[in-house]
């Protein structure tokens, strides 16, 4: 199956044609769907590749363009290269003609990519889909990894989050902080946490993104969009100016740089909800990357600002669903009360950690990730062995399952079978 008038490839290199002027790609894997919506510019090669590439299969998270490899994509977490008809591999001045349509005429992507060597950037097609993109340069060559971003904003029931997570929506000031490893769901969880407030509440939100991913339409809240290097700077500059604009909401990216940590811990302390993300494991790390940022001699200091100012830090990581349908966020869920805003304010010792805290504080709606990944084990959506590789202690979490391991053990239902014969006797 391919798609209508495909441009001709060069057999002898497989090159990829000039992506000005042409109409269509060269084709589409054998099951993917034949229809390519149209593209608000001239038809690309670029354009009607992504979408062939988005459309090959289901759960399309990831799409990669790698000199000396054909298309691929990431289905649950898994690569998948995709043969596409009359296509060979790419070539460094394929993945870089790809690169040049998808920065277009941007200078300061342009500029950052030579000099830094590597770029980050937001890339929508009409009726296809939005992508956050990252460009960087390997080897001397150039490759690119876009990450697809649903076309709709994803709600808590899709995302199976616990009900604590909907009290976020209601929160007046402070600080929420989402954490856990590149693709783990984080700006997923917090797109339905801003949706959500969009329905509900008749506020002022703003965001500040590298690059924008969830669109966001005005609802019941006004929510303003602003992309970093397109509509300010840097973080900083943009959070300082918020203070200025009249949001009760706040959504930073992320929070990189000392200065930004320093304008958000006052954003949240002036009556404004601040809600970012972090690229670190648990909530006891959280803590120490902020309260690590700062000079040895402001570090108490930051810790008593953040003890007050912290309502949330979630954790998330993304495990692969038993039988590999599809992922599952597990959360850990650090709440702001009485004792873990202390363990937060003087820092954790034996017995008095935030892990502590968030096992003993279930009945606040606090929950830990070993604890999770145990219900999860339990109610048979993920593997065992899956289970443990994404444990934070996996040692502790094996004992807590050894009554599950014995009941599943093969040859359990057999040595009771004997057993019975023998009490029959």
């Amino acid at each position: 199956m391919t798609i209508t008038s495909p441009p001709e490839l060069n057999p002898a290199n497989g090159a990829l044609p000039s992506s000005k002027g042409q109409a269509a790609p060269a084709g589409v894997p054998q099951n993917a769907d034949p229809t390519i919506p149209a593209s608000p510019a001239p038809a690309s090669f670029t354009v009607k590749l992504i979408a062939a590439m988005l459309k090959s299969r289901p759960h399309v998270s990831d799409l990669i363009f790698s000199p000396g490899r054909l298309p691929q994509v990431e289905v649950d977490g898994q690569l998948v290269e995709l043969a596409f008809s009359g296509l060979k591999r790419f070539t460094p001045d394929d993945t870089m003609a790809i690169a040049r349509d998808l920065i277009a005429e941007s200078q300061h992507h342009i500029k950052q990519l030579e000099q830094t060597g590597s770029t980050d950037l937001s890339y929508g097609i009409s009726g296809v889909g939005r992508f956050r993109v990252n460009i960087f340069r390997q080897r001397g060559t150039c490759a690119i990894v876009m990450r697809a971003i649903p076309r709709s904003i994803p709600t808590f029931e899709e995302l199976g989050l616990p009900k604590v997570i909907q009290e976020l929506t209601h929160l007046r000031n402070g600080l929420v902080l989402m954490t856990g490893p590149t693709g783990s769901g984080k700006s997923s969880t917090l797109a339905a946490i801003i949706g959500r407030m969009n329905e509900e509440r008749a506020i002022h939100i703003l965001t500040i993104e590298d690059p924008i991913e969830f669109a966001h339409r005005h609802n019941k809240a006004t929510i303003h969009q602003r992309e970093l290097h397109m509509d300010t700077p840097t973080f900083a500059l943009a959070l300082r100016a918020a203070l200025r604009q009249a949001p009760k909401v706040i959504l930073v990216g992320e929070m990189r740089d000392r200065e930004t940590i320093e304008v958000a811990l006052e954003a949240s302390e002036t009556g404004h909800l601040v809600l970012s993300t972090l690229h670190t494991i648990d909530a006891s790390k959280t803590v120490e990357r902020i309260v690590g940022v700062f000079p040895l001699g402001e570090q108490q200091n930051i810790r008593v600002r953040l003890a007050k100012a912290f309502r949330f830090i979630v954790s998330q990581r993304l495990l692969p669903r038993k039988g590999g349908q599809g992922r599952i966020a597990a959360l850990e869920v650090l709440k702001a009360t009485v004792r873990t805003r202390e363990y937060v304010e003087k820092g954790e010792s034996e017995g008095k950690t935030l892990l502590d805290a968030m096992r003993d504080g279930s009945q606040e709606g606090m929950q830990h990730f070993d604890a999770e990944i145990e219900r999860m084990i339990r109610e048979g959506a993920i593997d065992f062995e899956k289970g443990m590789t994404y444990a934070t202690n996996a040692g502790n979490l094996r004992l807590q399952l050894a009554d599950y391991l014995d009941e599943t053990r093969p040859g359990r239902k057999f040595r009771e079978h004997e057993t019975e014969i023998e009490i029959e006797r």
